[in-house]
C-alpha cells in the first residue's frame, strides 16, 4: 500500500471533482472517526494492487505491519486504475459521492429498476434534476426517499431537459448500487 503518485492523484482527484465540484476539500479534509487510535487523524488516499483505498490514517499505519502480499485492503476501494492506465469510479465510492455531490437527479419509484438494470436515465423516468446542472456533470442518482441508487454522466444540461423529448437520455449510466449487490450475492 502506497501514496498516490502525482499523476494518479490528477487522475483521482478530477474524477472526484467531476462529480463533487468544491466539495471536494470535504472528503480529505474531515476528521476522521475511524481506527483504534485515540487520534485518528484525517482520510487519505492509498494505491493496492491498482485499487485507490479511501480511509483514515490510523488504519493506514496499522496496515503498514502487514506485508504487501497478504494485505487485500484497508479503507474503501472506491475505485481502480486498468491495465490500459484508464481510471474508473467503482460502485464502492456510491455512498462518499452520495454525501458530497454537486449534482443530483432522483427517479421516479416505478422508473429505478431500469436504471439498477444497467439502462440510462430518459426524461420520462426523471422526477426532479438539480437546477445547476450542465452537460458532461457527475450526477448521482437517487430514489425519491433520498436513497442513492449509483452515478453516471448527465447527457443533457437542466435547462435542455424541459425542452427535451421524452424519451431523451438525459443521464448515462455508468455505475449503480445493484452491480454492488450482486457481486455481494454471489460471495455468499
Amino acid at each position: 500500500m502506497r501514496p498516490l503518485d502525482e499523476k494518479e492523484t490528477t487522475m483521482v482527484f478530477e474524477k472526484l471533482f467531476k462529480f463533487t465540484g468544491p466539495n471536494l476539500k470535504h472528503l480529505l479534509e474531515r476528521p476522521s472517526a475511524e481506527g483504534p487510535d485515540p487520534e485518528p487523524g484525517r482520510y487519505c488516499l492509498r494505491l493496492h494492487k491498482n485499487r485507490v483505498f479511501y480511509a483514515s490514517e490510523s488504519l493506514v499505519r496499522r496496515a503498514n505491519a502487514v506485508s504487501r502480499t497478504r494485505l487485500a485492503g484497508v479503507g474503501t476501494p472506491i475505485s481502480k486504475f486498468t491495465h490500459g492506465g484508464a481510471f474508473h469510479l467503482t460502485v464502492h465510492a456510491l455512498d462518499l459521492l452520495a454525501a458530497h455531490a454537486r449534482c443530483r437527479v432522483w427517479l421516479k419509484p416505478d422508473t429505478e429498476r431500469s436504471f439498477l438494470f444497467g439502462n440510462s436515465v430518459p426524461k420520462s423516468a426523471l422526477a426532479r434534476i438539480t437546477e445547476n446542472t450542465k452537460s458532461g456533470d457527475g450526477v448521482v442518482v437517487m430514489s425519491m426517499a433520498d436513497v442513492p441508487l449509483g452515478f453516471g454522466v448527465a447527457a443533457r444540461g437542466a435547462q435542455d431537459c424541459r425542452k427535451a423529448d421524452t424519451n431523451a437520455v438525459v443521464v448515462l449510466h455508468q455505475s449503480d448500487a445493484g452491480e454492488y449487490l450482486c457481486k455481494e450475492e454471489e460471495l455468499m
